[in-house]
């Protein structure tokens, strides 16, 4: 794309938020509920360079430790905006919890790491399940992975690389199921000796110590693995279907920023996420990060997220696989790049 062209699809996402103004109200508030991760940075950048604001909107952000923990938020309806991973919105849906995808974020974001001790047991032409194994004869304990709570994204994940992907002998690890920040403090206490993490978790932990080591990919732990989604509560997408519009469109504009000057992104995504406790240095350096990638599409994630789902069955996670009729709401998205094509042709 041209710089003039993506000028004038600048212009234009701005001037479709202008012609979308809300009705009902100067400015319409979102509870917003998130995991501060930087799969989550679109929504943040967005917010930040004030796109929502012009188009009536007035975020209230609530943190989060995982998807779970917002659907349990949000089943008395208090939240309007689900930022996080993708299978507790389907789980949610069969208990009366509406929400609906309108774009995604982020894929890829789950890898796995490990600590020194462990990863010294990861030497060429040694399996993952031998690796474990060797471990655990050696030190005489499972090698204990720190995740997040059962029925969330990253504890598939997990379960699927271990189990599927390097079947891995169960009595050689020892799963512990923290939120983010607990993880983070953990493998660099070496309380654990392997945990999921997204970014900025990886960059952080391995400045802080750089003999942690990535051992698995997103793509490793899952193939095509979903990540962070955008979803809306049903009542509020039916009631204020411009504001969705509103942000689905910032979003889709965010992501374009991140991939083309994500150094305009930065100083956004850490007031966001840090509150000063990261610099912005760790953030920029993060993006460039093979855990991150940014992705609008929900279409992309549709056939992954039914293959997560129904792992998340013979995981126990839930007795059946829950439907994802109604899931998705592509129709916001497709709006959305639609002034893309037309700038562009």
């Amino acid at each position: 794309m041209t710089f003039g062209r993506v000028t004038g699809f600048i212009i234009a996402f701005a001037a479709g938020l202008m012609l979308a103004p809300i009705a009902d109200a100067e400015t319409l508030k979102v509870r917003v509920g998130v995991i501060p991760v930087i799969g989550a940075s679109p929504l943040f950048v967005a917010e930040r360079e004030g796109w929502l604001r012009e188009a009536g909107l007035d975020l209230s952000v609530v943190t989060f430790e995982s998807g779970p923990n917002i659907i349990q938020g949000a089943a008395g309806g208090g939240i309007d905006l689900y930022v996080a991973g993708i299978a507790p919105l389907a789980v949610g849906r069969r208990k009366g919890v509406d929400f609906r995808v309108v774009t995604a974020s982020a894929i890829d974001e789950n890898v796995l790491v490990a600590g020194a001790k462990l990863h010294s047991y990861f030497k060429s032409g040694v399996t993952p399940a031998a690796a474990f194994k060797q471990f655990h004869a050696e030190t005489g304990r499972p090698a204990k992975i720190a995740t997040q709570p059962p029925g969330s994204v990253p504890a598939a994940n997990l379960q699927y690389w271990l189990r599927e992907a390097v079947h891995v002998d169960a009595a050689d690890v020892q799963i512990v199921p923290i939120g983010i920040d607990a993880t983070q403090q953990a493998i660099l206490a070496n309380a654990v000796d392997v945990a999921t993490v997204r970014e900025p978790t990886l960059t952080i932990i391995q400045q802080r110590n750089p003999d942690i080591a990535l051992i698995a990919s997103g793509e490793e732990l899952f193939p095509g693995q979903p990540g962070t989604v955008v979803a809306v509560y049903g009542p509020f997408l039916d009631q204020h279907p411009q504001a969705v519009q509103a942000i689905v469109n910032g979003i889709v504009r965010a992501i374009d920023e991140l991939q083309k000057t994500p150094d305009r992104a930065v100083p956004h995504i850490e007031a966001a996420l840090s509150k000063g406790i990261v610099d912005q240095a760790t953030i920029r350096k993060s993006l460039s990060s093979p855990a991150v990638h940014f992705a609008a599409d929900p279409q992309s994630i549709v056939e992954s997220t039914k293959a997560l789902l129904a792992y998340q069955v013979k995981l126990g996670a839930v007795a059946e696989a829950p439907s994802i009729e109604g899931l998705f709401d592509r129709r916001f998205y497709e709006k959305a790049v639609s002034t893309e094509k037309t700038v562009n042709d």
